[in-house]
């Protein structure tokens, strides 16, 4: 025994001897921390950094025109803004994905590379959301239901945070010799930022000199407008291709634009700035695990709020030297405790929890370092809050410190070291805090940049969807900027889909000049659209409205052959009068050939009362000396002489009224299919004649899953989802039932046409068909599951928002749009 605890000893006394040999490095470590230390604090007081003015506590030498900045003599950087994407409500796949997507995109910075996160919170822009909300009065006659709609979307407004303004920027630093090369280091990273963001699905874009100094003076005037114009700013900035002989007179006039009124930083731990108070404060990251929701919690806030993240890239080498040091000293550590349990007698593998923790952590991020490509990076966290007062500047600290204890990191104020905290709170790539955690790639992309996305379009024709159903902000967009406008309401009965399409029918009225047409088959638009003096249009077959099927005008179709199109829509019309078998190739000749006789008229004269009609059609078939000609016209004679003949005639309706609604309630069975189609064609010749006159038309079907039904109305619905975004169109199909729907085999063609779907309350079977066809996370899914009348989910091209639309009932407009039994007039 005794000689089995000699040999342990002995071990130990050589393992002691192994370790000596690092104890000079550790000493010379140790006092070039304390040398650090020292110089750090010395470098707050040197004479020579003594502030003068306010120009010189902005610390920047030069602002060029082309965005980049020049901090000193070797630090330059560029600024680029970026926009948020759905990252909280993403599919489980899709978020892991992201992620490590970002930290990638960390990894791909080098040591001689620094960054900054900026993120900013701004309150007061209402004023710029109310302008778009405030729908300018025009002599219509519709003044009183506009002033009714624009009181509406004020209390909606009120309910969010929409006064809260959020910006996202990263500022990329390098260093260099001079400005050439400083400016071809910039400009290649540029590049490779804006290449990473784009393939993480990020709208991004550089800002030139002039955005920047906006961007500072928002932030250090706040609530302040930027008075100068670019032409004004362009005169002090520094031109790329410039001598360096203005450096100084352009550098104190480019900051005379940002500088606050007043700066003092006499309280230690807030500090003056204009007509404001600010307060830095520094994130202690201390827990072993932070969540990826943190930062998106800490940026809910509604506050005037700045929040930096700095990150610098350590070599790879120095890394992994610096942590094998940190295992050296921890073996050490386990040596000397196991030194003290044979002195005192108790077994040597008993040690110090936390000295076992910090070995596996440290063995763990060797590991990490060493296989599975991360790096190491020196992170720093400063928040800067302003306000008014002071208690409402300890309110909002208190606010912030609450979200940071909860994930077990304690906020601490920067103590006599406020200047340094605003300095690192701009978007200027400085960081003049000394306060920095070591954290590998995977650690730092914890703080994930990106949660969901609001959207809001600040444009004359942006229409409301709702509100925001997480951070209750009002939704405006404008589907003309799409892509493709075409788009889709679909949700179970009673969950708000007409409702919903008549109210955008209602906004878009309100708002644009465009022209709208429904299809109707139930009935329920007349209400509104006699509120707004359209013509309502009843086909049926007992109706005195009728609708020429054989309309045509000199602009239809492409508007170079007028004929040939119209031609398609004949023969797609008279398939269905034979049964819906299709033409065979004889009786498309023989219609072929009669068509352009029967227009001969019109098209020499082109006036109401020469546009051919049904009967025309059918007389000129009866007379074709070929057997088919007479079949078709025997098969077509109910359409013309018999008791469906309600389409033989002149049109008898205002056509060209802006707002249109084809009521087909009472249409019939054997009329629905041909009727649809004749609207169809209508809404082809109404969409041709207002691409002329740069008009757009809007085309809501009710009960889209019946026109997909049949292969001619299927076939005609696909071609206006593919082709009327060219002519100004924008059609809108509304249905209840999704599987017939997508039973379809035209709706690959239409969801692959869409950009712009509203889902409201879906079935079970229902949400399942689409959350694997629109690609929906079950966290999304949670929005249109039992959901009230009025909520679901926004698919407005890539961006996704759950929103929540309760319009208030006591308006007049809500009477005339609801279609709850109880509740019509």
């Amino acid at each position: 025994m005794q000689n089995k605890q000699r040999k342990r000893v002995e071990k130990l006394n050589q393992d002691q001897k192994n370790l000596n040999r690092s104890k000079k490095d550790l000493k010379n470590l140790g006092k070039e921390k304390k040398k650090g230390i020292f110089e750090t604090t010395f470098n707050f007081f040197k004479l020579e950094d003594k502030r003068y003015t306010l120009e010189d506590s902005i610390p920047y030498e030069i602002m060029y025109d082309d965005g980049i900045c020049k901090v000193n003599e070797t630090t330059y950087n560029k600024m680029i803004s970026f926009e948020d994407i759905n990252y909280q409500l993403a599919l489980e796949e899709a978020r892991d994905m992201i992620f490590n997507q970002f930290a990638n995109f960390l990894n791909s910075f080098d040591p001689s590379v620094s960054i900054q996160f900026c993120f900013t919170n701004q309150l007061g822009r209402l004023r710029e959301m109310e302008k778009v909300i405030n729908i300018p009065e025009k002599e219509d006659g519709f003044n009183d239901v506009r002033s009714e709609f624009r009181e509406m979307l004020k209390n909606q407004l009120s309910k969010g945070n929409n006064g809260l303004k959020k910006e996202r920027y990263i500022i990329f630093t390098v260093h260099a010799d001079y400005f050439k090369q400083a400016k071809v280091k910039l400009e290649r990273l540029e590049i490779e930022i804006l290449s990473q963001l784009k393939a993480m699905g990020v709208r991004a874009e550089s800002l030139d000199g002039f955005e920047r100094l906006k961007i500072m003076h928002d932030m250090l005037n706040v609530g302040k407008s930027f008075m100068p114009t670019y032409e004004d700013v362009s005169m002090v900035l520094e031109q790329s291709n410039e001598k360096d002989s203005s450096k100084d007179r352009k550098k104190k006039q480019s900051k005379a634009y940002i500088i606050p009124s007043a700066l003092d930083f006499t309280p230690k731990d807030f500090f003056k700035l204009g007509s404001h108070l600010g307060s830095a404060s520094h994130f202690i990251i201390m827990a072993s695990e932070l969540s990826d929701r943190m930062l998106s919690e800490i940026l809910s806030l509604e506050e005037n709020m700045y929040v930096s993240i700095h990150i610098q890239a350590l070599d790879q080498v120095e890394a992994i030297k610096m942590i094998k040091r940190k295992n050296t000293d921890i073996d050490k550590m386990r040596i000397e405790e196991n030194k003290k349990a044979i002195r005192s007698g108790y077994d040597m593998d008993i040690l110090p929890s936390d000295l076992i923790t910090y070995g596996e952590d440290i063995k763990r991020l060797l590991n990490d370092l060493q296989s599975r490509d991360e790096k190491m990076f020196m992170v720093s966290f400063v928040i800067l809050n302003v306000a008014k007062s002071k208690q409402k500047l300890d309110a909002s600290v208190e606010n912030i410190a609450s979200i940071c204890n909860r994930h077990n990191c304690p906020l601490k104020l920067l103590d006599h070291r406020q200047e340094q905290g605003l300095i690192s709170s701009l978007p200027l790539g400085i960081n003049q805090l000394s306060l920095k955690r070591q954290l590998t790639s995977s650690s730092t992309a914890v703080f994930m940049p990106f949660t969901t996305q609001e959207l809001f379009m600040s444009s004359e024709a942006s229409l409301y969807y709702g509100l925001n159903a997480l951070s209750h902000n009002l939704i405006m967009a404008d589907r003309k900027r799409l892509k493709n406008p075409n788009g889709l309401i679909l949700g179970t009965p009673g969950s708000g889909k007409s409702f919903s399409a008549k109210r955008e029918i209602t906004n878009a009225i309100l708002v644009t000049n465009d022209d709208i047409i429904v299809c109707d088959p139930e009935g329920e638009y007349g209400n509104l659209v006699k509120q707004f003096n359209g013509e309502v249009i009843k086909i049926s077959a007992k109706s005195k409205d009728y609708l020429n099927p054989l309309d045509i005008n000199m602009n239809y179709g492409d508007g170079d052959a007028p004929l040939k199109d119209k031609a398609n829509f004949i023969m797609s019309m008279l398939e269905l009068v034979v049964g819906g078998s299709g033409l065979s190739a004889a009786e498309k000749s023989v219609i072929d050939r009669c068509l352009p006789k029967i227009y001969e008229k019109y098209f020499d004269n082109p006036i109401p009362k020469n546009m051919p009609i049904l009967q025309d059609l059918y007389n000129m078939l009866k007379n074709q000396e070929e057997v088919v000609g007479k079949k078709l016209a025997t098969e077509m004679e109910i359409y013309v002489t018999g008791s469906l003949n309600v389409f033989n005639h002149h049109s008898s309706v205002d056509l060209d009224k802006k707002l249109l609604c084809f009521d087909i309630k009472e249409l019939g069975t054997q009329l629905k299919k041909i009727g649809m189609l004749v609207i169809q064609d209508q809404v082809w010749n109404k969409v041709s004649k207002n691409r002329v006159e740069g008009k757009a038309t809007r085309y809501y079907i009710d009960e889209f899953h019946l026109l997909l039904k049949e292969e001619q109305t299927a076939q005609y619905s696909v071609e206006i989802w593919k082709r009327f975004r060219k002519w100004g169109g924008i059609p809108t199909g509304l249905t209840q039932n999704v599987k017939d729907l997508l039973a379809s085999k035209e709706i690959e063609n239409i969801f692959d046409n869409t950009d712009f779907v509203l889902m409201l309350n879906q079935a079970s079977g229902d949400r399942e068909i689409l959350a694997k066809k629109l690609k929906i996370s079950p966290y999304q899914l949670n929005y249109v599951t039992n959901s009230n009348a009025g909520e679901g989910l926004l698919f407005f091209g890539n961006t996704i928002v759950p929103f929540i639309d309760k319009f208030p009932k006591h308006t007049v407009l809500y009477k005339k749009m609801t279609t709850k039994p109880e509740e019509v007039e």
